[in-house]
């Protein structure tokens, strides 16, 4: 075999522009829904400064409550058009960014307390497992140590007690019960 013989194949799949695509697609969705947003602030403040025009030619409105309302929606009329323009899309876009970090943050932290909680939980049944475990081997060496403590004094009851001022024949009865463990 030689070396012009060996082949190697390389696959490369490029997944990355497919995200990209996807993510300009949706800044230029938001890029029009601000604009659109915008034209319908700038619409609806230069409506109310021809309502508020309107009100005060008819007298329903003074003239300083018609220069404070024009000045309102003058700032409301400016704020839709900046929102058009191209600068009022890219903080409209950042504020949206920030939001996005803040919500994601947000997120993080919760899914960090729902994994804290699950470990306490783990960790409280795994405590309960082991106190009844321990409280079964407690109770099984108590009645162990019950049923000890009854054969003994089952098997003392059954030898010969010697009289208390008696020596003759109790020195083997006692040796023999010495013998045995018995005191």
């Amino acid at each position: 075999m030689s070396f012009h013989e060996v082949s190697i194949v390389v696959r490369a799949v490029n997944r990355a522009s497919n995200e990209f695509a996807r993510i300009n697609t949706d800044v230029n969705s938001l890029a029009t829904r601000v604009r659109s947003l915008g034209a319908a602030i700038t619409g609806l403040g230069a409506t109310g400064i021809a309502i508020t025009h309107i009100a005060s030619e008819f007298g329903f409105l003074n003239v300083e409550q018609a220069r404070v309302a024009n000045s309102v929606l003058s700032v409301v009329t400016a704020l839709g058009l900046f929102l058009r323009t191209s600068w009022g899309v890219a903080i409209a876009q950042k504020i949206y960014t920030a939001a996005t970090a803040l919500a994601s943050s947000v997120t993080w932290v919760l899914n960090a307390a729902l994994a804290m909680k699950i470990a306490l939980l783990t960790l409280g049944i795994g405590l309960i497992v082991a106190t009844a475990a321990y409280m079964s081997w407690l109770a099984s060496t108590t009645r162990d140590a019950a049923s000890a403590m009854s054969d003994y004094n089952a098997e003392l009851a059954r030898t010969p007690r010697a009289s208390s001022g008696s020596t003759g024949s109790s020195g083997a009865s006692l040796e023999e019960l010495r013998r045995r463990g018995v005191e």
